[in-house]
């Protein structure tokens, strides 16, 4: 097998005539200098040198070889350069995926930082909730994905309710969807960098009566309410508080948009529940918010983690963007 070190000594050797000019341009002494020629010459299984005189030359197969050398160590200092750069943070790529919510409040300032501080980093988001966005985390398609789940749940994903009055029959499929989630939630391949604990709140119309009475809502309070639920994941959370408040939801409109959420309540359509952290990028006209308890009394969240594989977790610039992450996370 031909090595780099060997081909080093090659093109040292044909430049400087000898092997001890090579030793000397190379730092060490003429007997290395020998015994790397003969390694390589062995490997070829031809020579590779001709000695003339006081001097030597190469012979026509060390010429080609010469040749081939040149491009073959330029490509090595040009890939030892790159990827000392991307280590030195001079360079590098990061992909995000993220859910929405995380897109328009903690992944700008995080990658805002970042640019800041090492602008060779480039950055890419697309986004996809779970469990979409896990599939094309273990699919090599991202490096960093955003990711909820409730905790209240231990990772377990309730049945999502079907709309109100919808047949019975449609609850096997609202089953397989339930069974899809589940496997969102299952972290236990994936180095997991906890972000923060996003409050869920009760969003009421302006006029409920419960919405200017003070402190915490009971998720009971509100069992004979219409409700608007969002994205299956949090549909399915939804009804599982519920069902733990001793009631199941009416769930007339469902929509994964919160603008749209906040504007069915305020229209006196229904009411939700959504994460706090949502709510910084809507405009709540029309709608008053309240903190929701659960049945066992505990306020209602769900967890905002940062995920990656194992392998990618010691890369500097998927490091560095956790670490900015992080800081965006806790400046909430």
């Amino acid at each position: 097998m031909i090595e780099a070190r060997h081909l080093r000594v090659l093109r040292a050797v044909a430049r400087t005539g000898s092997f001890s000019a090579a030793a000397r341009e190379l730092g060490c002494t003429q007997p290395a200098i020998s015994q790397q020629m003969k390694a390589l010459e062995k490997s070829v299984d031809t020579p590779l040198v001709v000695r003339s005189g006081r001097g030597m030359q190469l012979s026509e197969a060390g010429r080609v070889l010469l040749k081939h050398a040149t491009g073959i160590l330029a490509g090595l200092s040009a890939a030892e350069e790159e990827v000392a750069a991307i280590a030195g943070l001079r360079a590098g790529r990061v992909r995000l995926v993220s859910f929405p919510t995380a897109s328009s409040t903690l992944v700008p300032p995080a990658v805002a930082r970042l640019r800041d501080s090492h602008p060779g980093v480039r950055v890419s988001l697309v986004e996809a909730e779970p469990p979409e966005s896990l599939a094309m985390l273990r699919g090599g398609e991202c490096e960093i994905a955003l990711a909820f789940r409730y905790p209240q749940s231990d990772g377990a994903v309730a049945l999502p309710a079907p709309a109100h009055g919808t047949p019975r029959e449609a609850r096997a499929e609202a089953n397989l969807e339930a069974q899809q989630l589940t496997a969102g939630t299952d972290w236990s391949d994936l180095v997991v960098t906890p972000l923060l604990d996003d409050p869920l709140v009760g969003v009421l119309p302006a006029a409920h009566p419960l919405a200017g009475r003070g402190g915490a809502v009971g998720l009971a309070e509100l069992a004979e309410e219409q409700w608007i639920a969002g994205c299956p994941q949090c549909r399915g959370h939804l009804v599982e508080l519920c069902t733990g408040a001793g009631f199941e939801p009416r769930i007339d409109f469902a929509t994964d948009d919160y603008p749209a959420v906040v504007g069915l309540v305020a229209a006196g359509l229904g009411v939700a529940v959504l994460p706090r952290l949502a709510l910084r990028s809507v405009r709540p006209d029309g709608v008053s918010t309240v903190p929701v308890r659960t049945a066992s009394g505990a306020p209602a969240v769900r967890q905002v983690v940062a995920l990656t594989l194992p392998d990618l977790a010691d890369v500097p610039a998927v490091a560095l963007m956790l670490e900015r992450l992080s800081g965006a996370a806790a400046d909430r």
